[in-house]
Protein backbone atom coordinates (compact mmCIF):
# COMPACT_ATOMS: atom_id res chain seq x y z
CA UNK A 1 0.00 0.00 0.00
CA UNK A 2 1.24 3.53 -0.80
CA UNK A 3 0.38 6.49 1.37
CA UNK A 4 -2.25 8.75 -0.18
CA UNK A 5 -1.57 11.61 2.22
CA UNK A 6 1.57 12.88 3.90
CA UNK A 7 1.33 13.51 7.65
CA UNK A 8 1.58 17.26 8.34
CA UNK A 9 4.63 18.66 10.10
CA UNK A 10 4.22 19.69 13.72
CA UNK A 11 6.19 22.79 12.78
CA UNK A 12 5.36 23.74 9.15
CA UNK A 13 8.05 26.44 9.20
CA UNK A 14 10.68 23.69 8.91
CA UNK A 15 9.59 23.10 5.31
CA UNK A 16 11.82 25.53 3.43
CA UNK A 17 11.83 26.13 -0.33
CA UNK A 18 14.69 28.64 -0.37
CA UNK A 19 18.43 28.42 0.21
CA UNK A 20 20.15 29.56 3.40
CA UNK A 21 22.99 32.01 2.69
CA UNK A 22 24.61 34.45 5.11
CA UNK A 23 21.88 33.91 7.69
CA UNK A 24 19.01 34.63 5.27
CA UNK A 25 16.60 32.61 3.14
CA UNK A 26 17.18 33.46 -0.51
CA UNK A 27 16.05 32.49 -4.00
CA UNK A 28 18.30 31.96 -7.01
CA UNK A 29 19.13 35.26 -8.70
CA UNK A 30 17.69 33.89 -11.93
CA UNK A 31 14.43 33.02 -10.20
CA UNK A 32 14.73 29.47 -11.53
CA UNK A 33 13.62 26.51 -9.42
CA UNK A 34 13.50 22.74 -9.79
CA UNK A 35 10.83 20.30 -8.68
CA UNK A 36 11.23 17.50 -6.14
CA UNK A 37 8.92 14.47 -6.23
CA UNK A 38 7.88 11.86 -3.68
CA UNK A 39 9.44 8.60 -4.95
CA UNK A 40 6.53 6.61 -3.50
CA UNK A 41 3.69 8.43 -5.22
CA UNK A 42 5.35 10.52 -7.91
CA UNK A 43 3.57 13.57 -6.50
CA UNK A 44 5.23 16.95 -6.18
CA UNK A 45 6.86 17.64 -2.80
CA UNK A 46 7.91 21.20 -3.58
CA UNK A 47 10.43 23.36 -5.41
CA UNK A 48 13.91 24.61 -4.55
CA UNK A 49 16.19 27.29 -6.01
CA UNK A 50 18.29 26.31 -9.03
CA UNK A 51 21.54 27.91 -7.92
CA UNK A 52 24.22 28.67 -10.50
CA UNK A 53 27.85 29.80 -10.39
CA UNK A 54 27.07 33.36 -9.33
CA UNK A 55 24.73 32.22 -6.55
CA UNK A 56 27.34 29.74 -5.31
CA UNK A 57 30.04 32.40 -5.33
CA UNK A 58 27.84 34.58 -3.11
CA UNK A 59 27.58 31.73 -0.62
CA UNK A 60 31.35 31.24 -0.71
CA UNK A 61 31.88 34.97 -0.08
CA UNK A 62 29.54 34.80 2.91
CA UNK A 63 31.48 31.87 4.37
CA UNK A 64 34.77 33.66 3.75
CA UNK A 65 33.54 36.81 5.49
CA UNK A 66 32.47 34.80 8.53
CA UNK A 67 35.71 32.83 8.81
CA UNK A 68 38.05 35.38 10.52
CA UNK A 69 35.81 35.80 13.55
CA UNK A 70 34.52 32.22 13.73
CA UNK A 71 37.97 30.64 13.64
CA UNK A 72 38.88 32.71 16.72
CA UNK A 73 36.02 31.32 18.80
CA UNK A 74 37.09 28.87 21.48
CA UNK A 75 36.45 25.17 21.19
CA UNK A 76 34.08 25.46 24.12
CA UNK A 77 32.05 28.16 22.36
CA UNK A 78 31.76 26.04 19.24
CA UNK A 79 30.87 23.06 21.41
CA UNK A 80 27.90 24.92 22.87
CA UNK A 81 26.67 25.89 19.39
CA UNK A 82 26.80 22.31 18.16
CA UNK A 83 25.15 21.05 21.33
CA UNK A 84 22.28 23.48 20.89
CA UNK A 85 21.92 22.40 17.27
CA UNK A 86 21.85 18.78 18.45
CA UNK A 87 19.16 19.54 21.03
CA UNK A 88 17.00 21.21 18.38
CA UNK A 89 17.35 18.19 16.08
CA UNK A 90 16.18 15.88 18.86
CA UNK A 91 13.26 18.19 19.69
CA UNK A 92 12.20 18.24 16.03
CA UNK A 93 13.08 14.63 15.22
CA UNK A 94 9.56 13.63 14.14
CA UNK A 95 9.31 16.43 11.60
CA UNK A 96 12.75 15.77 10.15
CA UNK A 97 11.90 12.07 9.86
CA UNK A 98 8.68 12.94 8.04
CA UNK A 99 10.65 15.05 5.56
CA UNK A 100 13.12 12.20 4.97
CA UNK A 101 10.34 9.72 4.22
CA UNK A 102 8.54 12.24 2.02
CA UNK A 103 11.46 13.03 -0.28
CA UNK A 104 13.59 9.89 0.05
CA UNK A 105 10.92 7.19 0.45
CA UNK A 106 12.51 5.16 3.26
CA UNK A 107 10.08 3.77 5.86
CA UNK A 108 9.27 6.14 8.70
CA UNK A 109 10.92 3.87 11.29
CA UNK A 110 14.16 3.96 9.28
CA UNK A 111 13.86 7.73 8.91
CA UNK A 112 13.54 8.10 12.67
CA UNK A 113 16.67 6.02 13.06
CA UNK A 114 18.53 8.23 10.61
CA UNK A 115 17.56 11.39 12.50
CA UNK A 116 18.96 9.96 15.74
CA UNK A 117 22.13 8.87 13.93
CA UNK A 118 22.47 12.27 12.25
CA UNK A 119 21.96 14.22 15.47
CA UNK A 120 24.59 12.09 17.18
CA UNK A 121 27.27 13.59 14.94
CA UNK A 122 26.47 17.04 16.30
CA UNK A 123 26.65 15.67 19.83
CA UNK A 124 29.89 13.78 19.15
CA UNK A 125 31.66 16.73 17.55
CA UNK A 126 30.38 19.13 20.19
CA UNK A 127 32.44 16.99 22.56
CA UNK A 128 35.45 16.91 20.23
CA UNK A 129 35.55 20.68 19.65
CA UNK A 130 37.30 21.54 22.95
CA UNK A 131 39.76 18.66 22.51
CA UNK A 132 41.64 19.59 19.34
CA UNK A 133 45.21 19.33 20.56
CA UNK A 134 48.67 20.17 19.31
CA UNK A 135 51.87 18.44 20.43
CA UNK A 136 55.20 19.26 22.02
CA UNK A 137 58.09 17.82 19.99
CA UNK A 138 61.60 17.11 21.28
CA UNK A 139 63.90 19.29 19.15
CA UNK A 140 67.23 18.11 17.77
CA UNK A 141 68.78 21.37 18.96
CA UNK A 142 69.16 22.25 22.66
CA UNK A 143 68.17 25.87 22.16
CA UNK A 144 64.92 25.19 20.31
CA UNK A 145 61.45 24.32 21.52
CA UNK A 146 59.05 22.88 18.94
CA UNK A 147 55.31 22.56 19.22
CA UNK A 148 52.39 22.20 16.87
CA UNK A 149 48.82 23.47 16.80
CA UNK A 150 45.90 22.35 14.73
CA UNK A 151 44.19 25.20 12.92
CA UNK A 152 40.98 25.25 10.83
CA UNK A 153 41.69 24.58 7.16
CA UNK A 154 39.37 27.44 6.13
CA UNK A 155 36.19 27.64 4.05
CA UNK A 156 34.89 24.17 3.15
CA UNK A 157 32.67 22.96 0.30
CA UNK A 158 30.54 19.96 1.21
CA UNK A 159 28.63 17.87 -1.35
CA UNK A 160 26.23 15.24 -0.05
CA UNK A 161 24.08 12.42 -1.52
CA UNK A 162 20.37 11.62 -1.36
CA UNK A 163 20.42 8.26 0.42
CA UNK A 164 20.95 9.74 3.91
CA UNK A 165 19.63 13.30 3.58
CA UNK A 166 20.26 14.17 7.25
CA UNK A 167 23.23 12.05 8.32
CA UNK A 168 25.50 12.88 5.39
CA UNK A 169 25.04 16.58 6.15
CA UNK A 170 25.74 16.39 9.89
CA UNK A 171 28.68 14.01 9.46
CA UNK A 172 30.46 16.70 7.44
CA UNK A 173 29.17 19.93 9.00
CA UNK A 174 29.77 18.75 12.58
CA UNK A 175 33.55 18.32 12.37
CA UNK A 176 33.96 21.38 10.14
CA UNK A 177 32.36 23.64 12.75
CA UNK A 178 34.13 21.88 15.62
CA UNK A 179 37.45 22.73 13.94
CA UNK A 180 36.48 26.38 13.40
CA UNK A 181 35.77 26.22 9.67
CA UNK A 182 32.88 27.83 7.78
CA UNK A 183 30.99 25.89 5.13
CA UNK A 184 29.00 25.92 1.91
CA UNK A 185 26.93 22.72 1.71
CA UNK A 186 25.44 21.59 -1.62
CA UNK A 187 22.29 19.64 -0.79
CA UNK A 188 21.26 16.71 -3.03
CA UNK A 189 18.74 17.72 -5.68
CA UNK A 190 16.62 14.63 -5.05
CA UNK A 191 16.30 15.29 -1.29
CA UNK A 192 16.97 18.95 -0.43
CA UNK A 193 14.23 19.63 2.13
CA UNK A 194 15.79 17.66 4.98
CA UNK A 195 19.01 19.65 4.79
CA UNK A 196 17.10 22.93 4.56
CA UNK A 197 15.19 22.01 7.73
CA UNK A 198 18.53 21.35 9.42
CA UNK A 199 19.68 24.78 8.19
CA UNK A 200 16.64 26.36 9.83
CA UNK A 201 17.61 24.67 13.10
CA UNK A 202 21.12 26.10 12.72
CA UNK A 203 19.55 29.54 12.51
CA UNK A 204 17.56 28.88 15.66
CA UNK A 205 20.66 27.53 17.40
CA UNK A 206 22.37 30.88 16.91
CA UNK A 207 25.08 29.75 14.50
CA UNK A 208 26.56 33.10 13.35
CA UNK A 209 25.54 34.28 9.90
CA UNK A 210 27.76 33.09 7.09
CA UNK A 211 29.19 30.19 9.09
CA UNK A 212 26.82 27.66 7.50
CA UNK A 213 25.37 28.13 4.02
CA UNK A 214 23.04 25.57 2.40
CA UNK A 215 22.51 25.71 -1.35
CA UNK A 216 20.52 23.62 -3.85
CA UNK A 217 20.60 22.78 -7.56
CA UNK A 218 19.50 19.99 -9.88
CA UNK A 219 20.26 20.81 -13.53
CA UNK A 220 23.13 23.05 -12.41
CA UNK A 221 24.68 20.47 -10.06
CA UNK A 222 27.82 20.11 -12.19
CA UNK A 223 28.21 23.90 -12.43
CA UNK A 224 27.86 24.32 -8.67
CA UNK A 225 30.33 21.50 -8.03
CA UNK A 226 32.88 23.02 -10.39
CA UNK A 227 32.47 26.41 -8.71
CA UNK A 228 33.26 24.88 -5.33
CA UNK A 229 36.23 22.85 -6.54
CA UNK A 230 37.83 25.61 -8.61
CA UNK A 231 37.35 28.39 -6.07
CA UNK A 232 40.56 29.84 -4.61
CA UNK A 233 38.62 30.60 -1.43
CA UNK A 234 37.45 27.05 -0.75
CA UNK A 235 40.34 25.25 0.94
CA UNK A 236 38.69 21.88 1.54
CA UNK A 237 36.11 19.80 -0.33
CA UNK A 238 34.34 16.78 1.15
CA UNK A 239 32.22 14.66 -1.19
CA UNK A 240 30.11 11.53 -0.79
CA UNK A 241 28.92 9.95 -4.02
CA UNK A 242 30.03 7.91 -7.00
CA UNK A 243 33.64 7.13 -7.86
CA UNK A 244 33.29 8.72 -11.31
CA UNK A 245 32.09 12.05 -9.94
CA UNK A 246 34.72 11.92 -7.21
CA UNK A 247 37.49 11.60 -9.79
CA UNK A 248 36.07 14.55 -11.72
CA UNK A 249 35.93 16.72 -8.59
CA UNK A 250 39.50 15.74 -7.74
CA UNK A 251 40.70 16.83 -11.18
CA UNK A 252 38.85 20.12 -10.84
CA UNK A 253 40.45 20.71 -7.43
CA UNK A 254 43.99 20.13 -8.66
CA UNK A 255 44.79 23.70 -9.74
CA UNK A 256 44.00 25.08 -6.28
CA UNK A 257 45.56 22.15 -4.34
CA UNK A 258 42.68 21.76 -1.92
CA UNK A 259 42.49 19.38 0.97
CA UNK A 260 40.06 16.62 -0.03
CA UNK A 261 38.14 13.77 1.56
CA UNK A 262 36.03 11.49 -0.64
CA UNK A 263 33.70 8.64 0.33
CA UNK A 264 32.91 6.92 -2.95
CA UNK A 265 31.57 3.63 -4.38
CA UNK A 266 31.14 0.49 -2.28
CA UNK A 267 30.39 -2.99 -3.72
CA UNK A 268 30.97 -4.61 -0.32
CA UNK A 269 31.75 -8.34 0.02
CA UNK A 270 29.82 -10.28 2.68
CA UNK A 271 31.36 -13.66 3.56
CA UNK A 272 29.85 -16.47 5.62
CA UNK A 273 32.21 -19.27 6.65
CA UNK A 274 30.85 -22.69 7.56
CA UNK A 275 31.92 -22.27 11.21
CA UNK A 276 29.67 -19.22 11.62
CA UNK A 277 26.48 -19.11 13.66
CA UNK A 278 23.99 -19.52 10.82
CA UNK A 279 21.12 -17.58 12.37
CA UNK A 280 23.37 -14.64 13.25
CA UNK A 281 24.88 -14.66 9.75
CA UNK A 282 21.44 -14.63 8.11
CA UNK A 283 20.30 -11.74 10.31
CA UNK A 284 23.52 -9.85 9.63
CA UNK A 285 23.19 -10.33 5.88
CA UNK A 286 19.55 -9.14 5.97
CA UNK A 287 20.55 -6.00 7.88
CA UNK A 288 23.50 -5.24 5.63
CA UNK A 289 21.93 -6.03 2.26
CA UNK A 290 18.42 -4.65 2.61
CA UNK A 291 18.95 -1.56 4.74
CA UNK A 292 17.29 1.38 2.93
CA UNK A 293 16.25 -1.09 0.21
CA UNK A 294 19.90 -1.71 -0.61
CA UNK A 295 20.62 1.96 -1.32
CA UNK A 296 23.66 2.53 0.89
CA UNK A 297 27.33 2.61 0.01
CA UNK A 298 28.14 -0.04 2.65
CA UNK A 299 25.38 -2.50 1.71
CA UNK A 300 26.45 -6.10 1.13
CA UNK A 301 26.65 -6.44 -2.63
CA UNK A 302 28.55 -9.71 -3.23
CA UNK A 303 27.40 -12.36 -0.73
CA UNK A 304 29.77 -15.33 -0.55
CA UNK A 305 28.58 -18.47 1.31
CA UNK A 306 30.88 -21.41 2.01
CA UNK A 307 29.76 -24.51 0.14
CA UNK A 308 28.95 -26.65 3.19
CA UNK A 309 26.22 -24.29 4.45
CA UNK A 310 25.15 -22.68 1.16
CA UNK A 311 21.77 -24.39 0.81
CA UNK A 312 20.82 -23.95 4.47
CA UNK A 313 21.80 -20.28 4.40
CA UNK A 314 19.91 -19.61 1.15
CA UNK A 315 16.73 -21.22 2.51
CA UNK A 316 16.77 -19.27 5.80
CA UNK A 317 17.76 -16.04 4.05
CA UNK A 318 14.93 -16.29 1.50
CA UNK A 319 12.45 -17.08 4.26
CA UNK A 320 13.40 -13.85 6.04
CA UNK A 321 13.00 -11.84 2.86
CA UNK A 322 9.50 -13.28 2.37
CA UNK A 323 8.44 -11.49 5.56
CA UNK A 324 9.25 -8.03 4.16
CA UNK A 325 6.39 -5.62 3.56
CA UNK A 326 6.97 -3.15 0.72
CA UNK A 327 5.03 0.08 0.37
CA UNK A 328 4.82 3.79 1.12
CA UNK A 329 6.99 4.82 4.04
CA UNK A 330 4.24 6.28 6.22
CA UNK A 331 2.10 3.11 6.26
CA UNK A 332 2.14 0.93 9.37
CA UNK A 333 4.28 -2.19 9.19
CA UNK A 334 6.17 -1.20 6.04
CA UNK A 335 9.74 -2.53 6.12
CA UNK A 336 10.96 -1.35 2.71
CA UNK A 337 10.08 1.59 0.52
CA UNK A 338 10.69 2.59 -3.11
CA UNK A 339 13.95 3.18 -4.90
CA UNK A 340 14.83 6.82 -5.42
CA UNK A 341 13.97 7.11 -9.14
CA UNK A 342 13.47 5.29 -12.43
CA UNK A 343 17.18 5.02 -13.21
CA UNK A 344 17.68 3.02 -10.03
CA UNK A 345 14.84 0.68 -10.99
CA UNK A 346 16.34 0.16 -14.44
CA UNK A 347 19.74 -0.81 -13.02
CA UNK A 348 18.24 -3.25 -10.52
CA UNK A 349 16.11 -4.92 -13.17
CA UNK A 350 19.09 -5.13 -15.53
CA UNK A 351 21.14 -6.97 -12.88
CA UNK A 352 18.33 -9.44 -12.19
CA UNK A 353 17.68 -10.19 -15.87
CA UNK A 354 21.43 -10.60 -16.49
CA UNK A 355 21.72 -13.10 -13.63
CA UNK A 356 18.72 -15.09 -14.89
CA UNK A 357 20.10 -15.18 -18.42
CA UNK A 358 23.42 -16.56 -17.16
CA UNK A 359 21.96 -19.32 -14.99
CA UNK A 360 20.94 -17.60 -11.76
CA UNK A 361 17.87 -18.93 -9.96
CA UNK A 362 15.46 -16.38 -8.48
CA UNK A 363 14.20 -17.79 -5.18
CA UNK A 364 11.98 -14.84 -4.39
CA UNK A 365 11.11 -11.51 -6.00
CA UNK A 366 12.76 -10.38 -9.20
CA UNK A 367 10.02 -8.14 -10.54
CA UNK A 368 8.85 -4.54 -10.53
CA UNK A 369 5.79 -3.69 -8.43
CA UNK A 370 3.69 -1.40 -10.69
CA UNK A 371 0.66 -1.89 -8.44
CA UNK A 372 2.51 0.22 -5.86
CA UNK A 373 4.17 2.71 -8.18
CA UNK A 374 6.91 3.26 -10.73
CA UNK A 375 9.80 3.08 -8.25
CA UNK A 376 9.04 -0.15 -6.40
CA UNK A 377 10.92 -3.43 -6.88
CA UNK A 378 10.42 -6.73 -5.09
CA UNK A 379 13.12 -7.69 -2.56
CA UNK A 380 14.98 -10.39 -4.44
CA UNK A 381 17.18 -13.39 -3.64
CA UNK A 382 19.14 -15.14 -6.41
CA UNK A 383 21.18 -18.34 -6.05
CA UNK A 384 23.61 -20.12 -8.39
CA UNK A 385 25.46 -16.87 -9.01
CA UNK A 386 28.60 -16.93 -11.18
CA UNK A 387 31.50 -14.56 -11.70
CA UNK A 388 30.47 -13.60 -15.24
CA UNK A 389 27.32 -11.89 -14.00
CA UNK A 390 27.06 -8.10 -13.65
CA UNK A 391 26.43 -8.37 -9.92
CA UNK A 392 29.85 -9.98 -9.47
CA UNK A 393 31.58 -6.73 -10.37
CA UNK A 394 29.01 -3.91 -10.33
CA UNK A 395 27.32 -2.29 -7.33
CA UNK A 396 23.56 -2.90 -7.59
CA UNK A 397 22.36 -0.24 -5.12
CA UNK A 398 19.00 -1.93 -4.75
CA UNK A 399 17.09 -4.74 -2.97
CA UNK A 400 18.71 -7.68 -4.78
CA UNK A 401 20.86 -10.28 -3.02
CA UNK A 402 22.94 -12.61 -5.17
CA UNK A 403 24.43 -15.61 -3.31
CA UNK A 404 27.81 -16.88 -4.53
CA UNK A 405 29.33 -20.20 -3.39
CA UNK A 406 32.98 -20.66 -2.38
CA UNK A 407 35.13 -23.46 -0.95
CA UNK A 408 38.29 -22.06 0.65
CA UNK A 409 39.33 -19.05 2.70
CA UNK A 410 42.04 -18.11 0.23
CA UNK A 411 39.61 -18.31 -2.69
CA UNK A 412 36.99 -16.02 -1.13
CA UNK A 413 39.47 -13.40 0.04
CA UNK A 414 40.88 -13.25 -3.49
CA UNK A 415 37.35 -12.84 -4.89
CA UNK A 416 36.53 -10.14 -2.35
CA UNK A 417 39.67 -8.17 -3.15
CA UNK A 418 39.22 -8.28 -6.94
CA UNK A 419 37.03 -5.17 -6.84
CA UNK A 420 38.65 -1.84 -7.66
CA UNK A 421 36.83 -0.33 -4.68
CA UNK A 422 37.31 -1.01 -0.99
CA UNK A 423 34.87 0.72 1.33
CA UNK A 424 33.41 -1.96 3.62
CA UNK A 425 33.59 -5.72 3.96
CA UNK A 426 31.85 -8.20 6.25
CA UNK A 427 32.34 -11.77 7.34
CA UNK A 428 30.93 -14.21 9.87
CA UNK A 429 33.11 -16.78 11.62
CA UNK A 430 33.56 -18.22 15.11
CA UNK A 431 37.23 -19.11 14.53
CA UNK A 432 39.27 -16.46 16.35
CA UNK A 433 42.41 -17.10 14.31
CA UNK A 434 40.41 -16.77 11.09
CA UNK A 435 38.84 -13.54 12.33
CA UNK A 436 42.26 -11.91 12.55
CA UNK A 437 43.56 -13.43 9.30
CA UNK A 438 40.61 -12.42 7.16
CA UNK A 439 40.08 -9.00 8.74
CA UNK A 440 43.69 -8.13 8.00
CA UNK A 441 43.58 -9.62 4.48
CA UNK A 442 40.46 -7.81 3.23
CA UNK A 443 41.45 -4.77 1.18
CA UNK A 444 38.81 -2.40 2.52
CA UNK A 445 38.65 0.57 4.87
CA UNK A 446 36.13 -0.95 7.30
CA UNK A 447 35.46 -4.55 8.31
CA UNK A 448 32.40 -5.85 10.13
CA UNK A 449 33.04 -9.15 11.90
CA UNK A 450 29.90 -11.03 12.99
CA UNK A 451 27.80 -7.93 12.38
CA UNK A 452 26.08 -6.44 9.36
CA UNK A 453 25.98 -2.89 10.71
CA UNK A 454 29.16 -0.87 11.18
CA UNK A 455 28.09 2.80 11.13
CA UNK A 456 28.71 4.66 14.39
CA UNK A 457 29.63 8.30 15.01
CA UNK A 458 32.50 7.08 17.21
CA UNK A 459 33.95 4.88 14.46
CA UNK A 460 36.10 6.19 11.56
CA UNK A 461 34.24 5.83 8.26
CA UNK A 462 36.01 5.65 4.91
CA UNK A 463 37.59 3.44 2.29
CA UNK A 464 40.64 2.61 0.19
CA UNK A 465 41.35 2.19 -3.53
CA UNK A 466 38.58 3.71 -5.68
CA UNK A 467 36.37 4.11 -2.62
CA UNK A 468 38.27 7.28 -1.79
CA UNK A 469 40.31 8.57 1.12
CA UNK A 470 39.90 10.45 4.36
CA UNK A 471 37.77 9.49 7.36
CA UNK A 472 34.48 10.81 8.71
CA UNK A 473 33.18 10.49 12.26
CA UNK A 474 35.36 9.52 15.24
CA UNK A 475 38.31 11.51 16.53
CA UNK A 476 39.80 11.42 13.03
CA UNK A 477 36.86 13.30 11.56
CA UNK A 478 37.97 16.65 13.00
CA UNK A 479 41.52 16.19 11.71
CA UNK A 480 40.18 16.24 8.13
CA UNK A 481 39.19 19.89 8.69
CA UNK A 482 42.44 21.06 10.25
CA UNK A 483 46.00 21.76 9.18
CA UNK A 484 49.07 21.34 11.37
CA UNK A 485 51.15 24.43 12.04
CA UNK A 486 54.65 23.96 13.47
CA UNK A 487 56.10 26.68 15.73
CA UNK A 488 59.81 26.69 16.66
CA UNK A 489 61.10 28.91 19.46
CA UNK A 490 64.83 29.69 19.34
CA UNK A 491 67.21 30.98 22.01
CA UNK A 492 65.70 28.81 24.69
CA UNK A 493 69.00 27.41 26.02
CA UNK A 494 69.98 30.35 28.18
CA UNK A 495 70.79 29.53 31.79
CA UNK A 496 68.56 30.58 34.66
CA UNK A 497 69.05 34.23 35.53
CA UNK A 498 70.50 35.43 38.81
CA UNK A 499 68.65 37.44 41.42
Amino acid sequence: MVHSTVPPLNDPSLFKQECYVNGEWVKAKSGKTFEVFDPSTGKLVGTCPEFNKADTENAIEAAAAALPSFRKTTGRERSRMLRKWYNLMIENAEDIARLITWENGKPFADARGEVAYAANFFEWFSEEAPRIYGENIQSSFPGNRVFTRREPVGVCGLITPWNFPAAMITRKVGPALAAGCTIVAKSPGETPFTSLAIAELAHRAGIPKGVVNFITAMDNTAEVGETLTKSETIRKVSFTGSTGVGKLLMKQSADTLKKLSFELGGNAPFIVFDDADLESAVNGAIASKFRSSGQTCVCANRIYIQKGIYDAFAAQFAEKVKSFKVGGGYEDGITHGPLIHGRAISKVESHVRDAEKKGGKVLIGGQKMPELGDNFFQPTVITQMSMDMQMASEETFGPVAGLFSFETENEVVELANQADVGLAGYFFSNDLSRVYRVAEALDVGMVGVNTGLISDCASPFGGVKNSGFGREGSKYGVEEYTVVKTITLGGMDRPLGGS
